[in-house]
């Protein structure tokens, strides 16, 4: 005998896309936006990352603009897995260029560079960090004091916003693609889209 129910209960194919995107925004974390919009832990893992993947840079790069490049520190797993996002903004917009999700090295650090240097910056100001003297060119590179301020602050609101990215906190990512989903998803993810 075949049956057919009549009242299927898990609605996770009413819940658009857009609501996930909107809970992410405001700093939802997963469980929370499983509980409020009454799907299942995983259906938001997975629906996170294929967004994250879809994403790609909101606004086209401006040839010949000032940037700043910063690196914060984050964990993943656990607290002895320290993982870096460097990313870049455009000084005079604040919007972010690129990100680069993993550990603080040359290879990924020339990622977010290389992104700026093909643009032609006419300045990228950085920390004092001895990687950046050999990716950037001499003569657009800068460290001058106080020369990253919009970064450091916009560090300082994903802190506040993401509580994965929070320092004293028992948030965490489990793992590196969902990290680099959430970011994609808060910096690029525009809000007029949303609305």
């Amino acid at each position: 005998m075949k049956y057919q129910q009549e009242i299927y209960s898990y609605n996770s194919h009413l819940v658009m896309d857009m609501e996930i995107i909107g809970l992410i925004k405001e700093g939802v974390g997963i469980l929370g936006i499983s509980r409020l919009l009454q799907i299942s832990k995983a259906t938001v893992i997975r629906r996170t990352v294929r967004i994250g993947k879809s994403i790609r840079r909101s606004s086209p790069i401006v040839f010949g603009q000032k940037y700043q490049v910063d690196e914060l520190f984050t964990y993943v797993g656990h607290k002895k897995n320290r993982v870096c996002v460097a990313y870049s903004i455009e000084e005079s917009t604040g919007n972010v260029i690129d990100i680069v999700v993993g550990r603080r090295n040359k290879t990924n650090l020339r990622k977010v560079i290389s992104t700026l240097v093909l643009a032609e910056a006419s300045q990228i100001t950085t920390d004092k960090l001895n990687i950046y003297k050999e990716l950037i060119p001499s003569t657009v590179h800068s460290t001058k004091h106080r020369g990253i301020n919009k970064i450091e602050r916009k560090n300082l609101t994903l802190r506040t916003h993401l509580k994965r990215l929070n320092r004293r906190t028992i948030c965490y990512s489990k793992s590196i693609k969902m990290l680099d989903a959430v970011l994609r998803i808060y910096f690029w993810f525009g809000v007029k889209t949303i609305l």
